[in-house]
């Protein structure tokens, strides 16, 4: 006798098709917000279209892209079941990237591997990339919700993404531009953004304690205090970049590696700096943290970003200018160090980082006490 045929066999396999398709129309609004005319065709196509007519009118348009994910902290979002900010985190880690380099950005796709869809939940996480998108001018043209039941827990996901941006060839940013007395400014970050939450989540785990509980340090959970989202620089960064005129030399995104290794990523290898513990105070969720799993604070220095976002490498006589511009786009910046050349005090630096044979960084000095006044990075 044959067996009797299965209604649908996939679905008894752990995927729902249906549930994938709902996702799309919850997100659809959203993805849509971010489309100018230069995106063609819409939501659900196999390939997002891009009208690359604009890039004519660049003498010699390069191409920058980025990819990358959010890391662990999308298990925080999944503890507590918030999903609607972990999406501007992707933004953060992938679209600041390209800015680095002086690039605007043009598009972006996403990636979200899942357990099992749920619709409510891709959707929150798409308006979080979408949200991000439309404030660093950046359409998201696509991307892919993937159902992988079996290899993912019924609650688990991940998230990551891609953009691409252009720049002028000879506006590119870089090392080459960099010189001996340039001043270097720290620009404040939110938070822990998106870096180092396998040690977060590590120190909390020891001292077993639970996302869901009231964090009196906070005033909130301790999961909604540790997914603050991530910053987003691209647009005031742009701006600065198109009003100093030529004055801003280098930019780093500080991510994976802390703040020293990534500023050598962007210095000539005969370049050094040291940067200035004294001019900040580390944000109250670095100390806690530090404090709960036993930790110094320089012991995390290479892992978290301790309240710096971004560095700009700039002209020495352009610090004024640059704090103001970026004051009025509501980020706080100070000066942390001067580029010097020849030869560097004795001591330990870090140089270069992931592959780069960059210039030479280490932090110097004591973290300047404070309270939660002092955060901003503000003298």
């Amino acid at each position: 006798m044959a067996a009797a045929p299965h209604a649908n066999p996939y679905a008894e396999a752990g995927v729902d098709t249906a549930a994938g398709d709902r996702a799309v129309e919850l997100m659809k609004a959203a993805v849509r917000r971010t489309h100018g005319p230069e995106v063609l065709g819409g939501v659900g196509g196999f390939a997002g279209l891009f009208d690359a007519q604009a890039l004519t009118a660049y003498r010699r348009p390069l191409l920058a892209t980025s990819t990358d994910g959010v890391g662990t902290k999308v298990a925080i979002a999944q503890a507590i079941d918030k999903h609607d900010t972990i999406g501007r985190d992707l933004v953060g880690m992938v679209v600041d990237d390209i800015v680095v380099v002086g690039a605007r950005p043009l598009f972006m796709t996403d990636y979200i591997a899942c357990g099992k869809v749920v619709p409510e939940r891709i959707a929150d996480i798409v308006a979080g990339i979408a949200a991000g998108c439309a404030d660093t001018g950046t359409a998201l043209v696509g991307g892919e919700t993937a159902e992988h039941p079996g290899l993912l827990g019924l609650n688990d996901y991940d998230v990551a993404g891609a953009a691409t941006g252009v720049v002028e060839a000879d506006r590119v940013l870089g090392a080459e531009r960099v010189r001996t007395g340039d001043a270097v400014l720290a620009l404040a970050s939110s938070g822990l953004h998106s870096n180092g939450y396998s040690l977060v989540r590590h120190i909390v785990a020891g001292a077993a304690v639970s996302y869901g509980q009231h964090a009196a340090d906070f005033g909130t959970t301790w999961g909604e205090a540790l997914l603050e989202p991530t910053r987003l620089y691209t647009t005031p960064l742009l701006r600065l970049i198109d009003g100093l005129g030529g004055d801003v030399h280098a930019l780093s995104h500080v991510t994976g590696g802390g703040i020293a290794a990534n500023l050598a990523r962007v210095l000539p290898v005969d370049a050094w700096v040291e940067l200035d513990r004294s001019t900040w105070t580390p944000p109250p969720v670095f100390h806690v943290l530090a404090d709960l799993g036993g930790l110094d604070l320089v012991d995390t220095e290479g892992t978290w970003n301790l309240g710096i976002g971004f560095l700009a490498v700039i002209a020495a006589d352009r610090v004024d200018a640059a704090t103001a511009a970026l004051a009025a786009d509501g980020i706080a910046a100070w000066q942390v160090g001067v580029v010097g050349g020849g030869a560097r005090p004795d001591g330990d630096f870090e140089q270069g980082a992931k592959g780069v044979d960059g210039g030479a960084v280490r932090l110097v000095g004591a973290y300047r006490a404070g309270t939660a006044h002092d955060t901003d990075g503000a003298k």
